[in-house]
């Protein structure tokens, strides 16, 4: 049973993660929000932008700040699913012996994620859904809190596969870095040319605070309106559903999966929380539309030959389904 006591601790402790975080990142406020989500919610976090932008930053500073184990996996062409879950060796002495990958921590950072083959990027799908890896007739249980934030390159650039759609769905949500304006370009110069660059955060959390914030976040009740609000919302996105607007029915080809309808709810329940609330409202599922159905709707090709982006859509799904 969570207490006001517990409510109280679990969003102070968070002011401070927060706090700790904008000392480091410079703007992408958006971004940091979508991400402490992603940490309360017990998702993954999908984090796309061209290079140089600070994504892996974040993550690093995130991990720093939340104190908890970190591990960072490069994709690159070559990399096999055993670098990333481990593997059974063979001692004279024990006999084979599970080596764990860097896949057992409680914050990994999938790095340019996009620019592994799709058999490697498989090797997180059973990790992310089930927070489990299976190597050999073995299952292993990955730590508590387990959080997979992953960088990717727009696919356009050099290099770059496009994720299975599989994969993509498990991301809770999906954040898009943007190029800083002038007052924060000047910032983070400022920030990385004076007094030995960026100095990452102390740890602000303990596990037990982490774990904590989440169970209470879980514990937010949603009022059943707001629950049929989030479902008409993640039905308008299908071209054959009978409360998809036109532009629905024009440029999508696949509307989202029941996971987005999931991805809502947690994502209203976070930002509820984070605004020091006590009860969700109409305005914290709107807010969580994007990062939750943005990776999640799949356009046609009228829709890439016109112009019309996902983000489009679902504004004009938004504008469509009346609220409660």
């Amino acid at each position: 049973m969570i207490t006001d006591e517990d409510l109280a601790r679990a969003q102070s402790a968070f002011a401070t993660l927060r706090e700790r975080i904008s000392g480091v990142i410079v703007g992408q406020e958006a971004v940091v929000e979508v991400a402490l989500w992603t940490l309360l919610a017990r998702g993954h976090l999908l984090l796309e932008g061209v290079p140089g932008l600070g994504k892996t930053l974040l993550v690093r500073t995130l991990s720093r700040a939340l104190g908890l184990s970190f591990s960072r996996i490069q994709f690159t062409p070559d990399l096999m699913p055993a670098d990333i879950v481990g593997t059974n060796v063979f001692s004279q002495d024990s006999g084979f012996r599970f080596v764990p990958g860097p896949i057992f921590a409680n914050v990994v950072l999938a790095d340019e994620v996009n620019r592994a083959t799709p058999k490697t990027q498989s090797a997180l799908l059973e990790a992310m859904q089930e927070r489990q890896a299976t190597v050999g007739t073995e299952t292993h249980l990955l730590p508590e809190p387990f959080v997979v934030l992953a960088t990717q390159n727009p696919i356009e650039m050099e290099g770059t596969y496009p994720l299975p759609e599989a994969q993509v769905d498990r991301f809770l949500f999906k954040a898009e870095a943007s190029f800083p304006g002038e007052r924060d370009l000047i910032e983070i110069i400022r920030r990385n040319t004076e007094g030995g660059g960026i100095q990452l955060p102390n740890p602000a959390l303990t596990q037990e605070e982490v774990l904590l914030a989440q169970e209470v976040v879980g514990e937010y009740p949603v009022p059943r309106p707001l629950l049929e609000y989030a479902a008409r919302l993640v039905l308008a996105t299908h071209p054959s559903g009978a409360r998809a607007p036109e532009v629905v029915r024009r440029y999508v080809q696949y509307g989202a999966s029941p996971r987005a309808g999931l991805a809502l709810i947690l994502g209203a329940k976070a930002r509820a929380f984070l605004a020091s609330r006590y009860h969700v409202g109409v305005e914290d599922i709107q807010a969580a539309l994007r990062p939750s159905l943005v990776h999640r709707v799949i356009l046609n090709f009228r829709a890439e030959a016109e112009g019309v982006t996902p983000g489009q859509v679902l504004e004009e799904v938004r504008k469509a389904v009346p609220t409660p």
